[in-house]
């Protein structure tokens, strides 16, 4: 499997355990190729091989240099697919990671993809970043003549923003005689008004989850949620995927679900 890492940012290379700032050849030597006497990198002059077995195409912090060039290539839509034509057929799957804005380097993205994945969090915005794509796809399909379309959206973090509150342990116990009995000479404290606000502003955050949830779908032939989990953040310090790092952790499941799903796809 090959990573190739078109965001400037270089979360996805340094997810994998590499440092974005260190020097070497990467992605901004294979977007400028060609442009301006800069020299000719191919992309196999730049795959690492990472610590979890998966091979990289790194990017830099440079790659936003690179960006404003391409307006200027002969063909600027087009650059990362003609790179990645030497090497494709060498992997199962290739993933291309774009920035969330959108440029040069999201539409040459697309160009070179067969699949495409939305990944989407679960806070208030979400849905205008759907919006934004939608337009993206119909300037595409406009300009070049290539109809995009999406294939899943994966929305992380889900349930981040849902104010957990510290039951009592009554409000988990069934009906047993033991509980009747403990409640006749225990009476549960009433809630704060802090309490009580909590549990409304969780239950307007579940609703407005769902309504987002609702509105995803009918987009999108398939969506994934992720749990929120502290596993994917330790993944990332560590640099490896978190099928290497918590593949029993909630969020490791879900991700092993969508895999299997990816996995399915011709």
């Amino acid at each position: 499997m090959l990573v190739v890492d078109c965001d400037p940012q270089a979360n996805a290379t340094a997810g994998l355990g590499v440092d974005p700032s260190a020097s070497g050849k990467n992605m901004y030597q294979v977007f400028m190729s060609g442009i301006d006497d800069f020299p000719k990198v191919m992309m196999q002059d730049i795959i690492i091989k990472t610590a979890s077995g998966i091979d990289l195409a790194p990017a830099h912090l440079d790659l936003v240099g690179a960006e404003p060039y391409l307006y200027h290539a002969k063909f600027p839509t087009g650059v990362l697919k003609e790179a990645l034509a030497n090497v494709k057929n060498q992997y199962s799957y290739v993933f291309i990671d774009t920035p969330p804005s959108l440029g040069q380097f999201v539409i040459n993205g697309l160009f070179a993809a067969d699949h495409v994945i939305v990944t989407l969090d679960s806070g208030s915005f979400a849905l205008n970043g759907v919006t934004t794509l939608s337009t993206i796809f119909s300037d595409i399909k406009e300009g070049l003549g290539k109809e995009i379309r999406p294939d899943m959206a994966i929305v992380s973090r889900w349930g981040e923003g849902l104010i957990q509150l510290c039951s009592q342990p009554e409000a988990k116990e069934g009906k047993g005689l033991f509980s009747r009995i403990r409640n006749i000479f225990y009476k549960p404290p009433e809630l704060s008004p802090e309490d009580l606000k909590a549990a409304e502003e969780q239950k307007q955050e579940h609703t407005r989850l769902l309504a987002m949830l609702n509105q995803i779908k009918r987009r999108f032939p398939s969506v994934y949620t992720v749990p929120y989990s502290t596993a994917v953040y330790e993944a990332q310090k560590r640099g490896m995927p978190i099928s290497h790092v918590a593949p029993d952790s909630s969020a490791g499941i879900a991700y092993k679900t969508i895999a299997e799903e990816v996995m399915r796809w011709n």
